[in-house]
């Protein structure tokens, strides 16, 4: 008698898994399961883009000091150069980059090379430029990775299966609650710390590639302990502690060192 097969076996099976990265120094090729289609997360990411940007220029705030703006962008030429050690495509993408100012302690980078970078990440951390790599690097590794598509096809699938389990169960509205936050806490909440760990350590590479030191990843979230606010438990966050992302980025730093020592070996010569 053949063994059962797992819902999340089932659809493996249905729709194949693949990696869409090499994996470099740091092992950025782990398999991953993609439901939604990159045209569609393009689009919809398009489509955001499109208007954070007119809401930042109606409000005056977009690309407004040139030496911060000439800075971002020198950065992120740097590590978007290196983007073809994990997926030669990416090279070919329309890569935007632009600098609002506003508070937040933020940035990202959307499907398909639109970046983003706040001022206030800049200001409030005091951010050197291999700071900065370090911060950028980390969004880039996100879209590299497909991340949010990849995240948006388990909640796709954790929904369905949720309604069918529901249905057949014979569950109320209060049942399905409760499978929805078992699902967010045993599955949804993990996965993306496995990303946001995943996107440290590309990142951390990509920095190191294009020539900044990777220990300056580390110095980053030393800032974020210091910089203090609310936090929670890690178990309940989408994002690893601090201390925890110290210490991982402190091996993986001593990984990709000698990808940055050969990069200022070739300035000397």
């Amino acid at each position: 008698m053949a063994a059962p097969v797992s819902a999340k076996g089932f659809f493996s099976k249905l729709f194949g898994k693949s990696s869409t990265t090499s994996g470099g120094a740091v092992g950025a090729d782990r398999e991953q399961f993609m439901l939604v289609s990159a045209e569609d997360m393009d689009k919809q990411a398009q489509e955001q883009y499109a208007q954070v940007l007119k809401e930042a220029g109606d409000a005056g705030t977009l690309n407004t000091d040139k030496v911060v703006y000439n800075r971002v962008q020198s950065v992120a030429q740097k590590l978007i150069a290196q983007t073809g050690v994990f997926r030669e495509d990416a090279l070919k993408w329309d890569w935007q980059v632009n600098v609002i100012k506003e508070d937040t302690v933020n940035a990202w980078c959307m499907p398909g090379g639109k970046i983003v970078v706040y001022t206030g990440i800049i200001d409030s951390l005091k951010l050197t430029d291999g700071e900065l790599a370090a911060v950028m690097g980390h969004e880039i590794a996100h879209a590299l990775k497909e991340h949010s598509r990849e995240q948006a096809s388990k909640q796709a699938l954790q929904q369905a299966g949720i309604s069918v389990v529901s249905q057949a169960a014979g569950l109320g509205e209060m049942g399905q609650t409760v499978l929805l936050l078992g699902g967010q806490y045993g599955l949804t909440l993990p996965f993306s710390r496995e990303c946001e760990t995943e996107a440290d350590n590309m990142g951390t590479e990509l920095m190191a590639r294009a020539g900044y030191d990777p220990h300056e990843a580390i110095k980053v979230w030393e800032k974020m302990n210091k910089l203090g606010g609310s936090s929670v438990p890690q178990i309940l966050s989408t994002h690893p502690s601090n201390d925890n992302r110290i210490k991982n980025l402190t091996s993986v730093a001593e990984t990709v060192y000698p990808l940055y020592q050969d990069t200022q070996k070739k300035k000397k010569k």
